[in-house]
């Protein structure tokens, strides 16, 4: 039971990521380094808001403190990835393959926003998959049989939304949008600390406000990235 149980969660969670990452990035080594650097960048983030809750004592206790922090940190490393990728589009633009990846500002954003989300999936579910392998009983000592699930679900989700963040994101420095730059800031903190809702397996409230931000974030990132009805038209027949 362990064996399918641990293939069927890292399908969810990382099935839809890794489609994307062979269709859209893998034929490509600037984009492959860029989502790399991207990666890279959030486990700094990730240390920085680390040694802040760890420098502050008395404060160790409140995890919801250290949610805070850490995704203050993270939209920090964002707009840092940004400066520093519109800074070098010269340079990629002699080096690059396929020079749409500078032609397309939208494609720059969604390969680091899509570096920013692999690591954070993958650094959120790893610990639970270690577990899933095995020897493990769903609902040992009274823990719920959809942990396992959610927590796939919850993955799949951060990836996604981190990917729509940055197109929205870098468009929004583009053109001094400061509504879309606080949708970002404002959204990533909620999903954050929605996620404090599964200590009291609240898994519902907090999946159901996750995806509902993925869905109204990524009909946001369609629309900053200039698409249309018409062109999702045309997506759908293959035109």
């Amino acid at each position: 039971m362990t064996m399918p149980e641990f293939f069927g969660c890292s399908m969810i969670a990382f099935g839809p990521p890794l489609a994307l990452f062979i269709f859209t990035i893998a034929n490509d080594p600037i984009r492959i380094i860029i989502l790399i650097v991207a990666a890279f960048f959030w486990l700094v983030s990730l240390l920085a808001s680390s040694i802040v809750w760890y420098a502050i004592v008395p404060l160790r206790k409140f995890l919801a403190f250290g949610v805070v922090f850490s995704v203050l940190f993270q939209e920090g490393f964002r707009y840092i990835i940004y400066r520093i990728l519109r800074r070098t589009e010269q340079g990629l633009q002699v080096v690059a393959e396929d020079t749409r990846v500078i032609e397309n500002k939208h494609i720059l954003a969604y390969v680091s926003g899509f570096g920013f989300g692999i690591i954070s999936a993958m650094f959120a579910l790893v610990n639970v998959l270690a577990d899933m392998w095995g020897p493990a009983t769903l609902g040992l000592k009274g823990g719920s049989e959809v942990f396992f699930l959610v927590s796939s679900a919850q993955a799949l989700s951060i990836c996604l939304l981190h990917t729509f963040w940055s197109v929205i994101f870098y468009n929004a420095f583009d053109t001094n949008n400061y509504m879309h730059i606080a949708y970002v800031i404002i959204t990533h903190m909620v999903v954050s600390l929605t996620t404090l809702l599964n200590a009291q397996e609240l898994y519902s409230a907090s999946l159901i406000i996750n995806y509902c931000l993925t869905v109204a974030s990524a009909i946001l990132a369609f629309h900053v990235s200039g698409g249309t009805k018409r062109s999702l038209k045309r997506f759908f027949i293959c035109q």
